[in-house]
């Protein structure tokens, strides 16, 4: 089988600079969604049919490893066909729309089965809709034979309530019926050329056309406006939510909850509201992700805490860990176990040894930190001299007082001390106790005096 996939639409209704197939739900674009789902088919090739001038999506494309197919004219779906025929060598294609990414693998393969078990030269899939569509209805005879089908806006109000049944835009055709496209006709309102034709040329022709009712209007839905892009989105959430939950995974409040499909959570962990879970996220078992929580491309390992307002992206987690709340791991850092990582605390691209402690308002940036270290509030990294970054190393088991900055690049012997409030520039030797502040000096008298002054 050879899968054709249309996507040469300009997406006009969109009101974007952006092809309407490149814009994302969660971490992927919408074309990449029907891409994946037709592959998991296991065709012999995946053809998509594009517009030539939306050069974005030529060179996404590129990549992805499917046959590109020019339509030049934007002339219809039928055209769409018709330009594939020479490259379509497969007793069978199962053509698919670029802008409905919702479509299930298992609804595919159902379609195709019943294609098959009942011996089709071509079948549609078709669905029941609850809300208005300006999808065509598939129209019936009296012993229920597929005729033909039509558009919403030919149909009266009374043919409406008759035929209920829609097409979806999802065909299955033994490649020899693909062939009738040639003698469909310009419609003669739009000046294009219709896909939807081909039913009422081939049951005409003797044929045998069926319509299979396998899916949800939400399953088919295709993105032409920014409001249908929400929908899908709402309706991914869903499902991904609906089996995390079946899996194990606790949701205080699923509707308030962002999670892309390719994000993993272990069973008995918890999340509450307002929580966004990004890109290639993991979360192991046993995790509380609190409220206002942003993950991204991150390693959360079990047993770990990620508390109210924080965000962590590009890192590692490891088990017993706590985090926040508004607490930023930025790209890059590792942070070891059983670590407390607190309120406003900043980590770049930082290694944080296990059981050492930041818990207040501290920013450790470029830096090697080792285990059972103590960062007091207000630490700071000076990892910029204004040209480059460079690196803080603490060894294990020092305590740094409050109010201390490190001036990069420096070392902090293991078991060392370092006073608050001290400004250091130098290593600092294991077991040493090191502070730099000015000495303290009381002035007697002085504020009195200030204001008699005034």
């Amino acid at each position: 089988m050879d899968i054709l996939i249309l996507a040469a639409g300009l997406g006009t209704r969109m009101k974007s600079s952006e092809p309407k197939v490149l814009h994302k739900i969660f971490d992927k674009p919408i074309i990449d969604y029907v891409i994946d789902c037709a592959r998991s088919l296991n065709p012999r090739k995946v053809y998509v049919v594009l517009n030539p001038s939306v050069g974005k999506v030529v060179e996404y494309l590129k990549n992805r490893d499917v046959e590109i197919v020019f339509q030049y004219e934007p002339r219809g779906t039928a055209h769409a066909v018709k330009s594939s025929l020479s490259m379509l060598n497969s007793k069978s294609v199962l053509i698919l729309n670029g802008d409905t990414p919702l479509i299930k693998k298992d609804t595919l393969f159902d379609f195709i089965r019943v294609f098959r078990e009942n011996d089709l030269d071509l079948a549609v899939l078709s669905f029941y809709p609850e809300r208005e569509h300006s999808y065509g209805r598939i129209i019936r005879d009296k012993n229920k034979k597929v005729l033909k089908i039509v558009e919403v806006t030919d149909l009266s109000d009374n043919e409406l309530s008759i035929f209920k049944e829609a097409n979806s835009g999802v065909y299955l055709a033994k490649r020899k019926v693909l062939d009738l496209v040639e003698e469909i006709k310009e419609n003669p309102n739009k000046k294009e050329y219709y896909l939807t034709d081909i039913v009422e040329i081939a049951t005409k022709r003797g044929y045998k056309v069926e319509a299979f009712s396998l899916a949800n209007e939400d399953e088919l839905l295709g993105i032409n406006t920014r409001e249908e892009l929400s929908l899908a989105m709402k309706y991914i959430r869903d499902r991904v939510i609906k089996e995390w939950m079946e899996k194990g995974v606790t949701f205080y409040d699923p509707e308030s909850v962002w999670i892309s499909p390719s994000v993993k959570i272990g069973n008995d962990s918890v999340i509450y509201p307002g929580v966004f879970l990004e890109g290639d996220t993991s979360i192991g078992q046993r995790c509380f992700i609190y409220q206002g929580v942003r993950i991204r491309d991150s390693i959360i390992e079990d047993n770990v805490e990620i508390k109210d307002c924080s965000v962590v992206e590009s890192s590692h987690i490891k088990s017993g860990s706590k985090i926040g709340p508004f607490t930023h791991i930025r790209p890059g850092s590792v942070i070891g176990k059983e670590c407390r990582i607190g309120n406003f605390v900043e980590v770049k691209k930082s290694v944080i040894g296990d059981g050492t402690k930041a818990a207040h308002l501290s920013y450790l940036g470029d830096s090697e930190v080792g285990k059972n270290v103590n960062i007091g509030a207000g630490t700071i990294t000076c990892n910029y001299d204004g040209k480059k970054k460079h690196k803080t190393t603490i060894e294990d088991d020092v305590f740094i007082g409050s109010d201390t900055q490190l001036v990069a690049p420096v070392r902090i012997g293991r078991g060392s001390y370092i006073g608050a409030g001290s400004t250091i520039t130098k290593d600092v030797p294991p077991d040493a106790l090191s502070i730099s502040r000015t000495p303290q000096k009381n002035i007697e008298g002085w504020a009195r005096k200030k204001r008699e002054k005034q």
